[in-house]
């Protein structure tokens, strides 16, 4: 009997709803045609409207935590691990492949001066072997100084006899493996096949060789080499150290294509 009973309450439920249709949803109907063209308004699924208007009246119902319903932000979904949403994967593909290389900090302009003391600076290097040599016609000849623990920056001056030559500075980034300061002489056609990050355009007027492009990410210039008049008056400075590295003083004969060039200087370190 309870049997009976039972397949006659559910033959009546299904009665019931295969006799649903719009006219007795007015209100979904019209939320629906506001979303969707009227010609596929019959492939609408009224369970899961009339579920969305149940929850927009605010009548406690139970929900799927598995789930998100349309327009309620109370169960996002979780996404499992690995995966991700298409936004994800091509802001992923935004990225690049290798490792960015951290940026040089800035260097400091180096403190440049003259002084008439020209007699006075070459009476007192001329004494000692190594601070007096000759620039040869077409050579550069470099000067290393690594930094040093002991020091805070390092100090130069200079002059020629007869004529001028150019002068420039730069630093090299790469950690210091000899703390000695040493001296390199090469042709300028070596100097350019050895050191490609100083290649770049001359500039006009007395200016020798202005600043360059550089391809050597280590390297960075403090003075672009000029033609400095360092026969006429004694050119001295000083730069703090940035950090550790090696400076590179460059003397430039490179332009003459006649004279050798007398060079008187020093270079040493201060506190």
């Amino acid at each position: 009997m309870k049997a009976m009973e039972k397949l006659e309450a559910t033959s009546e439920l299904q009665s019931r709803l295969s006799s649903l249709s719009f006219s007795s949803f007015p209100g979904i109907a019209s939320k629906q045609c506001e979303s969707r063209p009227p010609d596929r308004l019959h492939s609408t699924n009224l369970s899961e409207s009339f579920t969305q208007s149940v929850g927009s009246t605010g009548m406690d119902t139970t929900k799927d935590p598995g789930q998100l319903c349309e327009g309620n932000q109370e169960a996002p979904a979780v996404q499992a691990p690995g995966t991700g949403s298409e936004e994800n994967v091509s802001a992923g593909s935004c990225q690049p492949s290798t490792e960015i290389k951290a940026q040089m900090p800035p260097l400091q302009p180096a403190h440049t001066w003259t002084s008439a003391a020209v007699k006075e600076l070459k009476a007192k290097l001329r004494p000692e072997k190594d601070s007096v040599v000759t620039v040869y016609r077409g050579d550069i000849m470099t000067v290393n100084v690594p930094t040093v623990p002991e020091a805070k920056k390092v100090c130069w001056e200079f002059a020629t006899d007869g004529y001028d030559i150019g002068f420039g500075i730069y630093f090299d980034w790469s950690p210091v493996t000899n703390r000695s300061i040493t001296v390199h002489i090469s042709e300028s056609s070596d100097d350019e096949d050895e050191e490609e990050e100083l290649e770049g355009p001359v500039s006009n007027g007395d200016v020798e060789k202005g600043s360059k492009s550089q391809t050597n990410s280590n390297l960075a210039e403090i003075l672009p080499v000029y033609r400095q008049d360092s026969h006429l008056s004694v050119h001295g400075g000083s730069h703090d150290f940035p950090g550790e590295g090696t400076y590179l003083l460059k003397f430039d004969n490179s332009y003459s294509l006649w004279r050798n060039k007398t060079l008187y200087y020093r270079v040493y370190y201060s506190a």
